[in-house]
């Protein structure tokens, strides 16, 4: 379905959705995107809390999209578009607790208040106690979740991998977000 310049603008997400995927013209998903950009840029500030981190996820979330859109079944775009963001917000966050650090000794330091490190110290406790949260969950549950939220698959996929009748997969995402939720409270 091509659609004339004319048309892109007017045109309603589902339909730049189909003609992207038959085109994979990139004027059409950047049309597409800058719909949203400011969703994906937000999204990017909250969780990561830095401008210039969260303009460069922006940008490679769009790398991201024109990689995956070709393949993927997306019903609703605006949905699907901020579970990817959030999903690479959350591995930046992960990728970034793993890098090696090094002990400061003070007397190279200016100061030593470390008081600027609270709010990623508190970051870091979250996504542990998320970590442990999806951890505690059942193996089916914690398959699915991992399969859906930080590999970004669809329903589709995810019964195709598990062998997980469509309906149970949806049933685990859902009870699993909920049990994730009842636990993360828990540990406050």
């Amino acid at each position: 379905m091509a659609l004339s310049v004319q048309h892109i603008n007017s045109a309603d997400d589902n339909s730049l959705l189909i003609a992207f995927q038959e085109s994979l013209d990139q004027q059409v998903l950047a049309t597409l995107f800058l719909r949203y950009n400011d969703l994906v840029f937000g999204t990017c500030m909250k969780y990561l809390k830095d401008e210039e981190a969260s303009q460069d996820a922006v940008m490679d979330i769009y790398q991201e999209l024109v990689q995956k859109l070709p393949q993927h079944k997306v019903d609703n775009f605006k949905s699907w578009l901020y579970v990817v963001t959030k999903n690479h917000c959350l591995m930046q966050l992960r990728k970034n607790k793993k890098t090696s650090t090094v002990e400061f000794d003070g007397q190279f330091m200016q100061s030593e208040d470390f008081s600027h490190l609270d709010n990623v110290l508190d970051k870091e406790q979250k996504l542990q106690s998320l970590e442990n949260c999806i951890e505690a969950l059942h193996d089916e549950q914690k398959k699915s979740i991992q399969l859906f939220y930080l590999e970004n698959k669809c329903y589709n996929e995810i019964a195709d991998i598990t062998g997980i009748e469509w309906n149970k997969v949806r049933s685990l995402i859902q009870n699993g977000r909920r049990n994730l939720k009842i636990c993360m409270e828990k540990n406050g």
